[in-house]
């Protein structure tokens, strides 16, 4: 059973009280600076993963196995902890943007979820 108008009004109001008296927990469960983090990580990534690939040829170019594998074990490690951030962060921003509400809306986050889960029960 979904929201009504009045119970979608009392949150946005909740919501903005929140944002008023708490700027910075309102913004972590927005999911913004959750983001950003998981942009930060997949750039740190992709930085190490070139990095890898550089000692990968230089153990190959030097003919010498053991940096050769370090530098795969390298590119392997920051390709996993890219795509996890990467993976993290499309599956926030798609419940921001297929949402019932402003987009960066708490409720996106908590509210629609559960109303799309009851919504197809019915």
């Amino acid at each position: 059973m979904p929201l009504s108008e009045e119970e979608l009004r009392a949150l946005e109001q909740m919501e903005r009280a929140l944002v008023q008296e708490d700027p910075k927990l309102a913004s972590t469960l927005r999911g913004t600076n959750l983001r950003r983090a998981a942009q930060r990580r997949a750039i740190l990534s992709g930085v190490c993963f070139v990095a890898g690939l550089a000692v990968l040829m230089a153990g190959a170019i030097g003919r010498i196995t053991l940096v050769g594998v370090l530098g795969f074990v390298i590119m392997l490690a920051s390709a996993t902890v890219g795509l996890a951030a990467v993976r993290g962060s499309s599956s926030s921003h798609s419940q921001a943007v297929h949402g019932g509400h402003p987009q960066g809306s708490m409720l996106d986050r908590f509210g629609t979820p559960w109303r799309r889960h009851r919504n197809d029960e019915a």
